[in-house]
């Protein structure tokens, strides 16, 4: 097995888990087969239980863990489908550790973070690199380790940022596992920042001297420097960067801004990292990639030449932060690169939809509706809480009446659900029990397995099976036309299935269904271009070259091609 550990430098948020993802593309992409583990140095066990704004959505694996939302760019960029052991955090190493204690594993020995916590993670790592990631179920070859740690006193990071007081265990395992796995076997990256002060327009390198020498200072030594800048990198740097940091000119990597990530793979690619993995770990490969990479090439080149837009609202509660919705925004970048369309997703705050908005701020509240009425598409995605959701409800209604394609996706749908039924079935109270527990009409209700007292890991959670009850359903045409699918689902609430005869017979049809066939998986409403909710969350299966069936419905939809699109048979045009 070969390691590859990338650390960081200067600032969090680098790009670390993209050129992680990315060597992983490349060594893949010569024929090696590639897994990946994240490292959070926080007490939470896992993901689950973070606001969206604390880092990033939650992603959700086949296994149901909840997890930092890089292992969503491994999962795209490698095409593998990782476990919740893939996501390392130090409340995990420390119950592990305790468990073992109490159960006398350590019986006469005095349990500390060196020896017993530092091996913990080893043994950890180790173990979890074995684990076949790919669909044939064979063991990788090269393990991909990225660990996340916010700055508290040194000017470098253990994959986020190194240096605080709680991820100071994981520099030391890794130091120590550095002569455990060998040099042949153990690689580390360092990613760095050098900035480019607009008073001097000079391209600055003390930051990641200052890195480096940190990061020496703890036993970890850089064997490639990635240095991320705004523009290209001038050799005069480079070479700078070479001399004080102890390194060849070709162990320096600039990446520079592009206009996608798929474009940082081949900016590594053409620096020759191929060629030196080959040499540093031994690998049995040749210095040129494979189709995969150059499959990438094209994608990539032909994302920059793409001149048709296809505008779809976003309507959520954390459209403050991007990558509140990561996975959302790659699955819709992913179908509107499958059908040659430049996506062009406006984030609407669904608060500002509503009425009390109009009040306060009528600027914000109209500009907020401009932007939906001249949408392509209306996209409702998932969350939790009531604040935002009378916004939603009026997008939804919007969509519904102006015959808009929409999607609704877990919240989504239930939102869909409720405004049909006080729109349509003039049941004026209807609502969900998660905003209004006393509802006299409850549409949407709790799932009977939900813990009301504790909040971490009691949602219905990973992969699950939805079974299509109709062949004349949409969705089921965008899936291949197979007989149920199999989705990731995060969610306490469902559709209340005592209720649907009521929404069938006025035309919103429940085409999908759990294997018990009591949950309410997919909607389809009659006599509109595209108005679909699912229960579960197909972004987390997209990919690149795989774009999911419903958000390529939508932007299907949202450039009139839908039916064209179904009428050949679901094929792509060729690329």
């Amino acid at each position: 097995m070969k390691y590859i550990l990338v650390t960081g430098g200067v600032i969090s948020g680098i790009g670390k888990g993209i050129i992680a993802s990315s060597i992983g593309t490349i060594l893949k992409s010569c024929g090696l087969r590639v897994t990946a583990i994240k490292i959070d140095p926080y007490i939470n066990i896992d993901a689950g239980t973070f606001s969206p704004y604390e880092h990033g959505e939650v992603f959700v694996l086949n296994d149901g863990g909840e997890v930092d939302l890089d292992l969503g760019n491994y999962e795209r960029f490698l095409d593998i489908n990782l476990y919740k052991d893939n996501n390392i955090t130090t409340g995990k190493i420390y119950q592990h550790v305790i468990n073992k204690e109490r159960h006398g594993d350590y019986l006469g020995k005095t349990v500390q973070v060196v020896p017993h916590i530092t091996d913990a993670v080893q043994e950890w790592v180790m173990n979890q690199a074995k684990v076949p990631v790919d669909d044939d179920r064979e063991e990788p070859e090269i393990c991909v380790i990225e660990a996340s740690m916010e700055p508290f006193s040194f000017p470098f990071q253990l994959g986020g940022t190194i240096g605080d007081i709680e991820g100071m265990p994981f520099v030391e395992a890794f130091r120590q596992f550095q002569f455990k796995a060998k040099r042949e076997n153990f690689c580390n990256i360092h990613v760095s920042l050098v900035p480019q002060p607009n008073a001097t327009g000079e391209q600055k390198t003390k930051p990641t001297q200052n890195s480096v020498r940190a990061l020496r200072g703890l036993g970890l030594s850089p064997d490639l420097i990635v240095c991320r800048s705004a523009k290209p990198i001038e050799m005069a740097v480079k070479e700078k960067i070479s001399m004080f940091c102890h390194v060849e000119p070709e162990q320096v990597i600039f990446i520079h801004d592009v206009s996608s990530t798929y474009r940082v793979p081949i900016l590594l690619e053409e620096q020759g990292i191929i060629k030196y993995f080959k040499q540093r770990l031994n690998l049995p490969i040749d210095d040129q990639p494979s189709d995969l990479l150059m499959k990438w090439k094209k994608m990539a080149c032909r994302y920059e030449r793409l001149l048709k837009v296809c505008s779809i609202a976003l309507v959520g509660k954390y459209t403050k932060l991007s990558d509140c919705y990561a996975s959302v925004f790659k699955a819709l970048e992913h179908s509107a690169l499958a059908i040659n369309y430049k996506l062009d997703l406006m984030y609407i705050d669904s608060t500002e939809l509503e009425r009390s908005t109009e009040a306060e701020n009528s600027v914000k509240y109209h500009q907020a509706w401009q932007k939906l009425c001249k949408a392509d598409g209306i996209l409702v995605p998932g969350g939790f809480g009531i604040r935002g959701t009378e916004g939603k409800l009026q997008a939804i209604s919007w969509a519904r009446t102006k015959k808009k394609p929409f999607l609704g996706v877990c919240l989504g749908m239930q939102l869909a659900v409720v405004e049909f039924a006080r729109n349509c079935l003039n049941w004026k109270d209807a609502n969900s029990t998660e905003f209004d527990p006393g509802t006299k009409t409850p549409v949407v209700i709790n799932m009977p397995e939900h813990n009301h007292g504790d909040m971490g890991g009691t949602m219905r959670l990973g992969k699950r099976r939805t079974v299509f009850k109709t062949e004349n359903s949409v969705l089921r045409k965008l899936y291949g036309g197979g007989m149920f699918v199999e989705e990731r689902h995060r969610h306490r609430y469902e559709v209340n299935p005592e209720l649907t005869h009521c929404f069938e017979e006025k035309g919103l049809k429940f085409v999908g269904h759990d294997t018990e066939g009591n949950r309410m998986e997919i909607i389809e409403l009659e006599n509109h271009p595209y108005f679909v909710g699912v229960q579960f969350h197909p972004e987390f299966s997209s990919r690149p070259m795989k774009p999911s069936p419903p958000y390529l419905g939508l932007l299907l939809a949202a450039t009139g091609t839908l039916n064209a699109y179904l009428q050949d048979g679901c094929k792509l045009s060729p690329r």
